[in-house]
Parts: structure tokens; sequence; C-alpha cells
């Protein structure tokens, strides 16, 4: 099983422990359990689960979610773009360099982000050149809610149109997205 060493805790992939934790589990788990079951969900960022470990018992995913979500908003301004931040582009560096965590792996390897041929690669690279110069941010897409990799690659061109504040906010937006499909997989329930 994976494990990743994040701020002491030792993490293992969600992707790993896909459907094979229960709402149960997490809400007796110690401190240390707590962390390594929920660190990953939120990318790079087991301080959104240690922020909420003390807020259970959660009656469902729903409300796990919503807590998650709350410790997001509370971390304030520079909190929310940490998190932003700890995403990495589609198809990007981390991706080339084999570097993605397991669930961001999954996630663009569904929708071939993984497989490009190269002018598909220059594609992404430019538009996520153009995006990082506008907004100093990876353009976070929340994958799930896509079909296939045009309406991707068309949603990034159009949110280029936008200010900074409208894309802070879709961003956490998108990662809400991303993150309640995590915790889905990871209790069996996506």
């Amino acid at each position: 099983m994976p494990i990743l060493v994040v701020h002491g805790y030792a993490i293992e992939s969600n992707f790993a422990l896909q459907g094979s934790v229960r709402l149960s589990q997490i809400n007796c788990a110690d401190a240390t359990s707590f962390v390594a079951m929920l660190g990953g969900i939120f990318e790079s960022s087991p301080w959104v689960a240690e922020r909420i470990r003390d807020r259970r018992p959660f009656d469902s995913v729903e409300d796990l979610h919503r807590a998650m979500l709350r410790a997001v908003m509370e971390s304030g301004p520079d909190g929310q773009l940490a998190l932003i931040r700890a995403h990495p582009e589609l198809a990007g560096r981390e991706a080339a360099e084999g570097s993605l965590t397991a669930d961001s792996t999954s996630e663009q390897a569904r929708l071939g982000f993984t497989a490009l041929s190269r002018g598909e690669i220059e594609t992404m690279r430019e538009l996520n050149r153009r995006y990082r110069e506008k907004f100093g941010l990876p353009c976070i897409v929340a994958l799930r809610l896509h079909a296939e990799r045009a309406s991707v690659l068309a949603e990034m061109e159009r949110r280029l149109a936008h200010d900074g504040e409208t894309e802070l906010r879709i961003a956490l937006e998108q990662i809400g997205h991303i993150t309640r499909g995590r915790l889905e997989k990871l209790l069996g329930e996506g």
C-alpha cells in the first residue's frame, strides 16, 4: 500500500484505500489514523483533515465533506491559496515526472491526460502557461464533471477571460467537486 509521509503523518494513498473505509472507522479513529485515512482527500494538504478531527462524529459523507470545506474556508486567503497551489497542472510537470498523487493520476488518466500526443502536450503546456501567467495558479478543473477531454480544454480556455477573484472562487468550487468524488471513492459510495 503506497505510503506518503506529510507533516509527520504516514498517509496511505486514498487510491489504495478506495471503498475499504467506513464512516464509522473515520469517526472512531485515533488522531493519527484519522489523518492517515483523510489526509490525501485535499491534494497534498493533510492540514484539512487535521483541522476537522475534533469535529467528529460525522453523520454522513455529506456532513464530513461539509466540515472539510468549512475548514478550508476558515483557513483564510493564505490557506486557500496554499491549497490551490498544491494542485498539479493538468498534463503538467508532475504528470511528466510521474510524481502525481495516485488520486490525481487516476483522475487525469480517465480522460487521457496522462497519454497525450506531442501536439496535445504542447496545447496543454500553452494553456497552463497562459493561465499561470494570468492568475499565478494552476487551473483547477474537476475532471469528474467532464465526459471528454475536449470539454476540459474548452473550460480552461473560457476561464482565461475571468478576473482573479472569480478564478479563486471557481478553483475552490472545483476543489469541492474533486474532494467530494475522492470521499465517495474512499467510502465506496462513488
